[in-house]
């Protein structure tokens, strides 16, 4: 259903897309030179396509690089929180080597109430 839905959508934009990149493919001046407009310096002439393509690619590349260094705390805090685990884990299963037998079967029950309780601390 999933695969279903995702070509729902996908060929549609991918149609766009191509209907975009076939009428726009006459090439365009692109210039980085700024202050000489008749004799550019650093100019190249490329299809009008490939100039939105790259542009639409260097933000989602841009965008994903400053989402990834935006998430570093979170990323660190993650970090943390599963080496607490392992450690706590670690010593959990240290501490049930040393428990006696008898505290690790389980709970008591506490005469003529029928609740049960939990081994007193030691």
């Amino acid at each position: 259903m999933i695969r279903f839905l995702k070509s729902l959508v996908l060929l549609p934009i991918a149609a766009l897309v191509i209907l975009l990149a076939v009428a726009n493919r006459a090439p365009v001046q692109l210039s980085f030179d700024p202050f000489n407009a008749d004799a550019p310096v650093f100019s190249v002439a490329l299809p009008l396509y490939a100039i939105l393509f790259g542009a639409v690619a260097l933000g989602i590349v841009v965008g994903g690089i400053f989402t990834w260094l935006g998430q570093g705390k979170t990323r660190a805090r993650a970090r943390y929180h599963r080496r607490e685990a392992v450690r706590y884990e670690r010593e959990a299963t240290r501490l049930r080597t040393y428990a006696p037998e008898s505290e690790t079967a389980g709970t008591y029950t506490v005469p003529n109430t029928g609740r049960t309780a939990l081994p007193a601390p030691r």
